[in-house]
């Protein structure tokens, strides 16, 4: 064993502990000792510490003093209550929970009830009065420890049960008695025995050791670091572990447990939301193992305990000033509060309950701004379902979690990874999700399920991952083995299309229509916050006027980049380009680009008039001519079939002609040949007939009393002649329009950042530079050696499953190496022209983490996909309030 240092301390009683001491003693340790601290009920407790987790995690053994420290803790939690686990007389019961810093899903679940055993389960019962209670509890522990601390199936539990409410004709668990209770405890222990092998300890303070041990490796197994990857929870927090005296929600119809709300967290209203069951424990509400009640109703039948969790409530979200999500316990008509912790919410429900909260004077835009992830918007820029196109539900269940769903059904999560992994939309499908589920609902659209209420585990966690979520559709019968479920008698297989609308909770069959996405105004209030903080222009990234003009719709501050190949690509222009391309001479060459100049001038002008007074970047041609063409092997392909069947004599000359051109044109690495600037240089009557289109696009729309601003960029430039030499061309193809049509306009010319070089020369390359975009997708590719299509679809998802890398760097920036280069870039241009100005327009522009080194390094602006753009805004605050922070 390691020895301890003498500074730590892995054991904290709960008078001991504050919220301000959440990294030590995780959210559920932190919030109850503060509930404790201001006078809310909360059972007894001590907390195992997350240092305590680290150090055990580091060295594959616990600290050495770790177990003498909790059984001193045991003993002054038995002082304190006057009880003695597991004793015969006035036992001491307690529960064992988790407690991560941050909110874990894939954390172990909860272990209540233990110290019961045969001597202190009459105890329990003489004293409550209630034997039958007693045995419950009993069977429950042995289930929970068997499941999560012993590993055993959880099925052999369920099918025991199962059969005991068959055999004595019992609708629920409920409806067992006591000596049903007892029969299924004789048989739980006989299961157990026979899955382990050998009868398991029934020493509680044995138990308590292992029960302690599984929350440390807890945190390592597989779900929980699913959750992490995804929501960018660092490994080395480890996670506290809670050891809490036992109060009981199933001593009967005076007794409950439940989940609750201070706001709606679906919605963010400020109304009650919530959820309880009587005689039950807690794991029944939220594992959707009963349906639940709603919370109003517990005003019938507990009225005390009721308005004093109502008052509780209220008390907590002003200590807190945020929506709370909190776990109650009634114990004979007394109520008992087990957890208090920040709600979580859905997007639209977190930009309203920070508005309100601001509107109340609880907290100050700045902070209301500070609370809204920037990722969190993502769940508000996708689709909902038409209702103008709506047909009849085939079932409603609970409106869980907002948003539409459309995809395949699938019955279990291994299959919704794999599947979602591979671009398909798939919705999960299951009685009720679990924790172990989590790799699926992170891959899946969307999640049904048939039981579980409005707290369940897949709402709870549909809502924080924003995936839409209909629950508990109770007419929903499902044959997970057979891959089918069934409504009133109509049957979907695996694979069948569904949609779902997580907003109503409507389930319907097929593909349904959906519409675009839009800005609330609460939404916009809060964005509009973010604008008056933020140093950064977002612009958007858009090759047609609709898009941009989205982009304007959504707050973008021009066009970071347009690419003008995009337009190349219908049917209408490509035979054109081809033609260009195939061209033998110059004059033939220059024919095909007359037939392209006015179709990319009718373009830019549509960009010019959805961005009129703001920014325009156009980036002239940067792929390969070969990108224009059929594939060689494609080619090879066509011309022996025309071989074959003797195809005339013209049409074979005209395939082979262009056979022998995509031979010419082909590259061993054609992102990394003849494109980009080196394609113009050759043929410069290329960048001659962009720069005419777009100037003309620019006059034509001046000339109709639109404002366009251009900006034409070079890209994949390496050395400073190759600026130079473009520019020249670009200058002069420019000047000539405007002094042609007697308009007065203004442009600049500016180019990509996108390889190592560039960046290191960015001193020498800023002598023809107006402005520096960053094309960080390729300057990613090149400055790691890396290709994306190849990399993303092989070894990088390996490299970040076994932390050889935190991220994938195409989606967020490599800020050390990458993120050093754009540094780099940004200072040594600067050195030149202090006030250059700097840019990002790879993907890298609509990630919030990206954004905040992009803010540091002191950039003008960042670029992004239209839909990304408020995303990019509050990202962009976020940073600017960080830094000043």
């Amino acid at each position: 064993m390691t020895d301890q240092a003498p500074q730590s301390r892995y054991i904290y009683d709960l008078a001991e502990g504050n919220a301000e001491m959440k990294p030590l003693l995780g959210g559920k340790g932190a919030g109850v000792a503060e509930m404790y601290r201001i006078g809310v009920p909360v059972p007894d407790a001590f907390t195992v510490t997350t240092t305590a987790c680290v150090e055990a995690m580091k060295t594959g053994q616990w600290p050495a003093t770790l177990w003498d420290d909790i059984v001193a803790a045991m003993h002054r939690l038995e002082e304190r209550t006057g009880r003695t686990l597991g004793g015969a007389e006035k036992p001491l019961l307690v529960s064992v929970r988790s407690g991560a810093v941050q909110s874990m899903p894939g954390m172990m679940d909860t272990i209540l009830n233990l110290g019961i055993n045969d001597t202190s389960v009459e105890a329990l019962g003489a004293e409550a009065g209630n034997p039958r209670f007693a045995w419950d509890s009993y069977r429950r522990f042995i289930q929970m420890y068997g499941e999560v601390v012993e590993g055993i199936a959880p099925h052999i539990y369920e099918d025991a049960l199962t059969a005991m409410k068959q055999a004595k004709g019992a609708a629920s668990d409920t409806d067992l008695t006591t000596e049903d209770l007892q029969e299924l405890v004789a048989e739980f222990k006989r299961l157990s025995t026979e899955a382990l092998g050998g009868a398991w300890s029934t020493d509680p303070m044995e138990q308590l050791r292992r029960a302690v041990d599984a929350v440390f490796k807890s945190w390592n197994n597989p779900r929980a670091e699913v959750y992490r990857r995804a929501n960018n929870i660092s490994a080395a927090m480890g996670t506290a572990v809670n050891v809490m005296q036992m109060v009981f929600g199933n001593m009967g119809e005076t007794s409950a447990t439940g989940v609750c709300f201070t706001r709606n967290p679906s919605t963010g209203a400020k109304e009650l939301y919530g959820e309880f069951l009587t005689n039950a424990q807690g794991e029944d509400v939220v594992a959707g193992i009963r349906t639940p009640r709603r919370l109003e109703e517990m005003e019938q039948v507990l009225p005390d305990a009721y308005h004093q969790l109502l008052d509780t409530m209220e008390r907590m979200e002003k200590h807190y000033r945020d929506m709370q999500d909190m776990e109650f316990t009634i114990q004979d008509e007394k109520l008992y509060m087990l957890q208090t912790r920040n709600g979580k919410r859905t997007a639209r429900a977190a930009i309203k309950v920070a508005g309100d909260l601001v509107d109340e004077g609880i907290i100050d835009k700045t902070e209301a701004v500070r609370r809204i992830e920037p990722s969190q918007l993502d769940q508000l820029m996708h689709p909902g379902i038409d209702p103008e196109a709506k047909p009849e539900a085939v079932t409603v269940g609970l409106n869980a979690s907002p948003g539409a769903a459309v995809g395949s059904v699938v019955f279990d999560a291994d299959t919704a990874e794999e599947r979602g992994k591979a671009g398909e939309d798939v919705v999960l499908v299951r009685w009720e999700t679990t924790p172990d589920d989590i790799h699926g609902v992170i891959q899946a659209q969307g999640v049904l399920t048939s039981h579980g209420g409005m707290t369940s585990h897949a709402a709870v966690v549909a809502r924080g991952m924003g995936r839409p979520c209909v629950a508990g559709a109770h007419e929903l019968s499902i044959d997970a083995a057979n891959k089918v479920f069934s409504i009133n008698g109509r049957t979907w297989h695996e694979g069948d299309i569904i949609s779902i609308d997580g907003s109503t909770g409507e389930v319907f069959d097929g593909a349904v229509k959906l519409i675009p996405p839009s800005m609330s105004e609460d939404f916009e209030r809060i964005i509009s916050w973010a604008d008056e903080v933020r140093s950064l222009t977002v612009r958007a990234n858009a090759d047609n006027g609709p898009d941009a003009a989205k982009a304007r719709e959504f707050g973008a501050q021009g066009i970071g980049l347009c690419r003008t190949e995009h337009m190349f690509m219908d049917e209408v222009r490509l035979p054109a380009v081809q033609r260009m391309i195939l061209a033998d001479n110059e004059a033939d060459r220059a024919a095909a680009l007359e037939e392209i100049l006015p179709l990319q001038q009718s373009d830019f002008e549509a960009i010019f008039e959805a961005m009129s007074g703001l920014p325009v970047n156009i980036r002239l041609l940067d792929p390969p001519l070969h990108e224009f063409l059929p594939g060689l092997v494609e080619q090879n392909l066509k011309v022996q079939a025309l071989q074959l069947k003797g195809a005339p004599a013209e049409e074979l000359a005209k395939e082979e002609a262009l056979l022998a051109r995509v031979k010419k044109l082909s590259e061993a690495n054609p992102m990394l040949g003849t494109r980009g600037c080196r394609l113009s240089l050759l043929y410069p009557e290329i960048p001659d007939m962009q720069t005419k289109a777009i100037v003309r696009a620019a006059i034509a729309v001046k000339q109709r009393g639109g404002d366009p601003i251009m900006e034409i960029m070079v890209p994949l430039v390496a050395y400073p002649e190759e600026l130079k030499r473009l520019r020249e061309i670009i200058v002069r193809v420019a000047d000539e329009e405007i002094a042609a049509a007697g308009v007065s306009l203004d442009y600049t010319v500016g180019t990509m950042i996108e390889l190592p070089r560039a960046a290191l020369v960015a001193d020498q390359i800023a002598d023809y530079a107006d402005y520096f975009s960053f094309g960080t997708n390729d300057l990613t590719q090149t400055g790691i050696g890396l290709s994306r299509d190849d990399a993303e679809g092989s070894f990088l998802n390996a490299y970040i499953d076994n932390d050889i890398i935190p991220a994938n760097p195409f989606a967020q920036i490599d800020r050390d190496g990458v993120g050093e280069l754009v540094r780099i870039g940004v200072e040594k241009g600067r050195s030149k022209k202090p006030t250059l100005k700097t840019g990002v327009c790879g993907e890298h522009g609509g990630d919030p983490e990206s954004i905040e080194l992009f803010n540091e390094i002191g950039m003008n602006y960042v670029s992004c996909s239209p839909f990304r753009v408020p995303i990019a805004r509050l990202a962009a605050a976020r940073a600017a309030l960080g830094q000043q922070a």
